[in-house]
């Protein structure tokens, strides 16, 4: 006589997906890194060219941020409503449209609009690929599968860059938007041929204007979803400051050449892997609090020393590159802890409407990173004292949040999920 499975158990006996669909939701997921990072090395010639300032070259990122929170918000409760394979679809098929108008973008201007395109199709990759690894793994194994996808699409900044600089040397800024338009032409092939819908609990009520303002008052309800949302934010807005600001601190301000600019950047990225591959080896034993923060703690330090060279020290030569890329690892590592970690504890507990929970989540975490940009795009002064100022701010936000709230979470009732 077999017992009765109940539903928590099906969650704890979901068959881990395979390799493949692993890496086909870590390329979907680094749609967004990829889309970043490939034209960072391009971004101070791409402002020449095009006759823009400092501010609008900077609206390119922030606009693009933009477009990924905007879409996180609409692919999330559509997934919930139609599954998530038709949705992720037409996201990649709007990424690729987006791809090409700014491979042909004639001024700043139509630029900075054609990018908001391009994140709004590409924010389905990301924002859909966390439900689906929900789905797939339930709350206990999404924090370990998100840490190796994670890991994964750490390549993506550590590749980008270097081919992004050889590729402006070479075809200049617009070859890099082309290749983006291959990169969304072969995810979209992925999708069709490979991936299967992975949410069998469609929810008929899940795009009602009613029900999404109810879905979304539910989890700002919850403090638990609130301090995972607030760490995420908080942790991508200090690396999207370095994102956005690096490739003017240095190229401009230390005089490194895009090929030069693509390698300290991929160094930075090791930081990341490394955090993520620690999340993976102690996430069982630390838990999420406990990975969280160790990697608080990581970020804080490296966040502390890179504003206190900044503020006291003139910055110049491989000694003013190597005091930026040194201290931005250890931020980095903290992120590779405490983003998968985070974002798995935001999700985990609301299996039903996952894909608005990813949504929402990716809505705080690129509308705060997209402020961010803004903001630093305007204090730019010629050095590094306001990357480096914001990212300390973001480490200092980080540790404070996790003393506050995440080391004491309160209940989720049942009442509040169901």
């Amino acid at each position: 006589m077999s017992l009765p499975v109940t539903p928590a158990a099906a969650e704890r006996t979901k068959p881990p997906a395979s390799a493949i669909i692993l890496g086909l939701l870590a390329a979907l997921a680094a749609s967004g890194p990829i889309s970043t990072d490939l034209y960072l090395p391009s971004l101070p010639r791409l402002r020449v060219l095009l006759g823009a300032s400092v501010s609008e070259a900077q609206l390119t990122l922030s606009l693009f941020l933009a477009g990924f929170a905007v879409g996180g918000l609409i692919y999330g409760p559509l997934s919930d409503r139609f599954g998530r394979r038709p949705v992720m679809l037409a996201g990649m098929i709007i990424y690729i449209l987006g791809s090409i108008a700014c491979a042909l973008a004639p001024s700043i201007e139509i630029l900075i609009i054609a990018r908001f395109i391009q994140a709004l199709g590409g924010s389905a990759g990301i924002s859909l690929s966390r439900a689906m690894i929900r789905d797939l793994y339930g709350p206990l194994g999404a924090a370990r599968a998100l840490a190796v996808i994670g890991a994964a699409m750490a390549l993506a900044p550590m590749i980008g860059p270097i081919l992004g600089g050889a590729v402006e040397a070479q075809f200049g800024w617009r070859a890099n938007f082309v290749l983006l338009i291959f990169f969304g032409l072969l995810c979209l092939s992925g999708i069709w041929f490979l991936l299967a819908e992975t949410n069998h609990r469609l929810n008929p009520l899940a795009t009602r204007p009613r029900t999404l303002v109810m879905n979304y008052l539910t989890l700002l309800k919850q403090p638990h979803f609130r301090a995972y949302a607030a760490m995420v934010t908080c942790c991508y807005g200090g690396l999207f400051a370095f994102i956005s600001g690096s490739s003017y601190v240095l190229m401009d301000v230390l005089k490194l050449t895009p090929a030069a600019y693509g390698i300290c950047f991929s160094i930075v990225v090791t930081g990341y892997i490394f955090g993520t591959l620690i999340s993976i080896r102690l996430g069982k034993r630390l838990g999420i609090a406990g990975m969280i923060g160790l990697g608080a703690t990581a970020a804080l330090s490296g966040s502390l020393v890179m504003v206190f060279i900044a503020w006291s020290l003139h910055l110049e030569g491989l000694w003013g590159v190597a005091a930026i890329v040194f201290p931005m690892m250890f931020y980095t590592a903290g992120v590779g802890m405490m983003l998968p970690n985070s974002q798995a504890g935001a999700i985990a507990p609301f299996p039903h409407m996952a894909g608005t929970a990813s949504s929402l989540l990716s809505f705080t975490q690129m509308t705060g990173a997209a402020l961010f940009g803004v903001l630093l795009g305007h204090l730019y002064d010629g050095t590094a004292r306001p990357m480096a100022s914001a990212l300390a701010l973001m480490g200092v936000a980080c540790f404070g949040i996790w003393l506050y709230r995440l080391r004491h979470p309160g209940p989720i009732t049942p009442s509040d999920i169901s």
